[in-house]
């Protein structure tokens, strides 16, 4: 249906021209989606709103930002005390990287209980993990930017694992480090690259969009819209919908700003770096401790291979494995919902990272290293092992013949009562 401020003649100018204005009623009004989205669909725009947001914000605190080893600890300062609301700012900036991380693994959760990631959006969930790696290399540059004591010592810690690569791992440290040590090359590459990095996931994420409506969203039941009775349009039906998730998460978030700012941080960061100083228990920023307590999990050497090789390559793998879901999961159902005991394990994994996250954050001794390592292994276990072992052994429910059919209150779907809390959000 055409939009009435389409028929204006200044747009209607510039459209014939450009035809910005006929691909946003296309893809941003009249796209068609499936009826029956519940809530957790709210999570891909609101990550693309904390996007902009970060940007922004970002943008902001490089007009005042100094980096160099002597000036950026202070220059962090002179923001928070003298710049204009620069407290509020940084503030936003930095509770807003927390955030963001947040709500793409809730996207990322739900995909995988969903079976987001099944033919035909597999380069779509390519491109997720994609965003996810960016993201993560994004905020682990900007860690380092305050250049406290855990920025210093973070950098050094994470930057050395790359000598454990055989031959080129010393060679790859030095030009990480722009020199021999953590100094101010260091500083002036990672805040160049943490500049540069949030405009290519901008670019990804365009991707991730041109590739989402090729084929449209997934939905609850996991089955493909059949007709116009199983789609309506985006706005308003679901512009409403992201509108009310968006203002839940705003005031969410503006709790953390402004009564518990500094939640997500290490009181050690609010102490200038000194290589001379190591603290008493180096930690990442807490959206890394899952793969942190997988790095350290591996306390033996495996044949030529050493401890922190392996624990290296587990690291990296743990997340490099999930571009490999689409295969691995062979069972042509797709939700969670008609598969019983896929639901099972997924919480299990839900539990399971949580706990390697929980491990991350505490010293690696005693009953921590014998818990990362069971978590460890159940995490590739479930991925390697379970995931395709129960395309053979497990029988799913029967699917509805329609999304219309369910949502209007006829037979083959599922009874209210059974559902899992995920789907209770519709």
């Amino acid at each position: 249906m055409t939009q009435p401020w389409m028929k204006n003649r200044l747009v209607q100018w510039v459209d014939y021209r450009l035809p910005m204005f006929s691909f946003m009623e296309k893809e941003l009004i009249d796209y068609p989606t499936p009826r029956n989205l519940s809530y957790w669909w709210n999570f891909g725009s609101l990550a693309g709103i904390v996007l902009v947001i970060m940007i922004v914000t970002g943008i902001v605190l490089a007009m005042h930002y100094t980096p160099h080893v002597d000036y950026a600890f202070d220059s962090v300062e002179r923001i928070m005390r003298d710049v204009n609301y620069g407290w509020l700012i940084r503030y936003i900036h930095t509770n807003g990287g927390s955030a963001f991380f947040i709500i793409v693994y809730i996207h990322i959760f739900r995909g995988l209980y969903y079976g987001s990631y099944k033919s035909p959006r597999e380069i779509l969930w390519i491109l997720g993990v994609i965003i996810l790696l960016c993201m993560m290399a994004t905020a682990f540059m900007g860690y380092v930017l305050p250049w406290g004591q855990m920025s210093f010592w973070g950098a050094t810690v994470i930057t050395n694992l790359f000598s454990a690569v055989p031959i080129v791992g010393d060679i790859i440290v030095t030009w990480l480090w722009g020199g021999f040590t953590v100094d101010n090359p260091t500083l002036n590459r990672f805040y160049s690259l943490h500049y540069l990095m949030p405009f290519v996931i901008v670019g990804v994420v365009a991707l991730h969009m041109i590739s989402l409506h090729q084929h449209g969203s997934n939905n609850p039941l996991g089955i493909d819209a059949k007709g116009p009775q199983d789609k309506i349009p985006f706005h308003p039906y679901y512009t409403v919908k992201d509108m009310f998730g968006l203002c839940a998460f705003l005031t969410i978030f503006a709790g953390f700003v402004f009564f518990a700012p500094n939640f997500f941080g290490e009181p050690e960061n609010y102490i200038p770096a000194d290589p001379l100083v190591t603290p008493p228990h180096i930690v990442p920023e807490w959206y890394f401790l899952p793969y942190y307590a997988i790095l350290r999990s591996i306390t033996f050497d495996i044949w030529f291979l050493s401890a922190k090789l392996i624990g290296v390559v587990l690291m990296f793998g743990s997340i490099l494995i999930l571009f490999l879901v689409p295969w691995l999961d062979r069972s042509p159902v797709r939700s969670a919902r008609y598969r019983p005991i896929y639901k099972q394990l997924f919480w299990v994994l839900v539990i399971d990272c949580l706990v390697l996250g929980w491990v991350g954050g505490n010293p690696p001794e005693g009953i921590f290293v014998v818990i990362g390592q069971i978590a460890t292994l159940y995490y590739f276990a479930h991925f390697l092992v379970l995931l395709p072992l129960l395309s053979f052994i497990e029988t799913p429910r029967p699917l509805p013949t329609s999304i219309a059919e369910p949502v209007l209150g006829g037979s083959g779907g599922p009874p209210a009562a059974a559902e899992q809390p995920m789907e209770k959000a519709q």
